[in-house]
């Protein structure tokens, strides 16, 4: 917060290259666009000011300026092969830029502007001219109070049909223990198989765990993982944030942990927690966590477009089974340090996080971002469970690549 960060290119550039080299067709292209007009809108929402400026010169000044560099050997090598092969293209390129402009340029959110810069001097003045006026607007209207912050209407809340729902599980499920080995033993070396082929097809996986405390998450997350090459996968803990993080957009710290292609990543509690703990303790307003349904959805699908296959736990138990879990770890000196008094006050608040994780289902269940509620009464029916899931997952993705 409170800073300024400057890019000198940025997330358009790949774009632009795609777009000329045909890497990107038309509808990745237009995919593209979608998720770039998504970002720049939940960074302004977030409070951030977003100018963009585009730098226009002509094909004759470009080769020009060019000319100039390369014979200079201070600054020859500022010219590569990319970027004469650039200029080759120039009728290309600024076909390609002139769609971008009109793609993304969103005159609430992040409009951009376009600048003569033929002349140094002009454009520089006309340049800062237009930043100062940007910032100024902003600077006067945060002066006359906090800015009035809307919850989105109903009607433009996210909502699935198929959204699946607690009260629709059947808690009962068990699994004896010998039939439970057994089908550990093979969906473990199922679950090794598969993660080597996601690796050899460089497949990222994202998988979040959220759920009531003591359901089980812990457990599950060490049987999925057991038989893993660990170098491939990452378990990612999620706490409070941290005075960092809380400087930056709240999606900002899960970005960073995005895995690369061919890798897994596992996130125990996720950004799931803007519309449950955050919504039930009063940690953001209203319109925050209404808002995140939208920019959840739009995360994840991100994450579908860089080919993520996307797997979302809820690991659900009742009230009697966790008030004796927790007695359990309560007379157990080796598990104790796991029950906290923010454990009691969760629980004597169950019916509102019931309502908020019954909410984040209706808003944030997509079809390919779906969410799994995990019957997990019986822990050993509940890894089995998550274990299918995500075999089922990872083996439909291969299947259409």
């Amino acid at each position: 917060a409170d800073r300024m960060a400057i890019f000198d290119r940025s997330w358009y550039r790949s774009i632009l290259d795609g777009a000329v080299t045909g890497d990107l067709d038309e509808k990745t292209l237009a995919k593209a666009f979608a998720d770039v007009r998504a970002f720049e809108r939940q960074l302004k929402d977030g409070g951030t000011v977003i100018v963009k400026f585009f730098l226009n010169i002509s094909k004759k000044e470009q080769a020009q300026r060019l000319d100039k560099l390369r014979s200079n050997p201070a600054t020859a090598w500022r010219v590569s092969d990319e970027v004469l092969a650039r200029h080759f293209k120039y009728e290309e390129y600024e076909k390609a830029i002139t769609n971008m402009l009109e793609e993304t340029d969103v005159p609430l959110d992040a409009p951009w502007r376009v600048i003569d810069a033929k002349k140094a001097l002009p454009s520089t003045v006309e340049t800062f001219r237009h930043l100062v006026k940007n910032l100024r607007d902003v600077v006067e209207a945060r002066k006359k109070g906090p800015r009035e912050d809307k919850p989105p209407e109903e009607k433009d809340l996210p909502q699935s049909s198929e959204a699946p729902s607690m009260a629709r599980v059947n808690l009962e499920l068990t699994l004896d223990r010998d039939e439970y080995r057994k089908l550990l033993d093979e969906r473990q070396d199922k679950i090794h198989d598969l993660h080597n082929e996601v690796y050899r097809r460089r497949i990222p996986v994202v998988i979040v765990y959220e759920g009531w405390d003591a359901a089980g998450k812990g457990g599950n997350i060490r049987r999925l993982t057991q038989q893993m090459d660990p170098r491939g996968y990452e378990v990612i803990p999620i706490s409070a944030p941290n005075d960092v993080e809380k400087a930056h957009h709240y999606l900002w710290r899960f970005w960073t942990e995005f895995p690369k292609a061919g890798h897994v990543t596992i996130f125990d509690r996720s950004w799931y927690g803007r519309v449950l703990v955050e919504r039930v303790e009063g940690f953001c307003s209203e319109a925050d966590w209404k808002r995140a349904f939208r920019e959840i959805n739009e995360m994840e699908e991100n994450f579908r477009h860089f080919g993520t296959v996307m797997v979302k736990f809820w690991m659900h138990i009742d009230k009697d089974e966790q008030l004796r879990r927790f007695k359990a770890r309560e007379e157990n000196p080796a598990k104790s340090w796991k029950l906290h008094e923010e454990d009691w006050r969760n629980r004597d608040k169950w019916d509102r996080y019931e309502e908020a994780a019954e909410e984040m289902f209706l808003r944030t269940h997509t079809s390919h971002a779906p969410w799994t509620i995990v019957e997990g009464n019986c822990k050993r029916h509940a890894r089995i469970q998550a274990l299918d899931v995500v075999i089922e997952a990872i083996e439909a993705k291969i299947n259409k690549s």
